[in-house]
């Protein structure tokens, strides 16, 4: 069966290390391409119909107000089901120590019954967090692997890490 590769990323001012820069491609975009040239697995994007704002504290202001009202935004162009795969590799930037609420829009609309969930994100310094364990509790019936937390200031090298990783966690 296919490998889907479906990702949150966002593009703008992002934060690195210290500092902001302007970014044309998100860090976890990056990442995803890599895996697709990995597993020849099919991208997805999540999106949002109301996407957050290009500007950096603006877009974690809406993530966090996002979080505390545990907001299930509205993501453009679900697939109607994901029954083509049996491995996802679900990507994202971890916001305030979890998934951007769209990523949970993702996941609690589709049985994930017989799949395999591979979560990979993007950080400058938290890490997984908590999201291995979020993602269990919200794709109902997916077995979830050990994640793979990737610093986004160092995205442009991590295909060899990724690389390492889709072998580790390969059934």
């Amino acid at each position: 069966m296919a490998v889907l590769i479906a990702f949150y990323s966002r593009a703008g001012e992002n934060y690195f290390g210290g500092a902001y820069r302007r970014i044309t491609v998100g860090n976890t975009e990056k990442a995803a391409k890599m895996l697709a040239d990995l597993t020849d697995g099919e991208l997805f994007k999540i999106e949002q119909v109301h996407p957050y704002s290009e500007n950096y504290q603006t877009c974690i202001a809406e993530a966090k107000a996002d979080l505390q009202k545990k907001a299930r935004p509205k993501v453009l162009n679900l697939p109607d089901n994901l029954d083509a795969y049996d491995e996802i590799y679900i990507g994202y930037p971890n916001y305030w120590g979890t998934m951007p609420m769209a990523v949970y829009t993702f996941l609690e609309n589709y049985d994930f019954t017989g799949k395999t969930i591979h979560p990979f994100c993007t950080h400058e310094g938290s890490g997984l967090s908590g999201t291995v364990q979020d993602i269990q509790k919200s794709a109902h019936g997916a077995i979830v692997t050990k994640g793979l937390a990737i610093c986004g200031s160092n995205v442009d090298s991590a295909e060899s890490a990724l690389g390492a990783w889709v072998r580790e966690v390969k059934l």
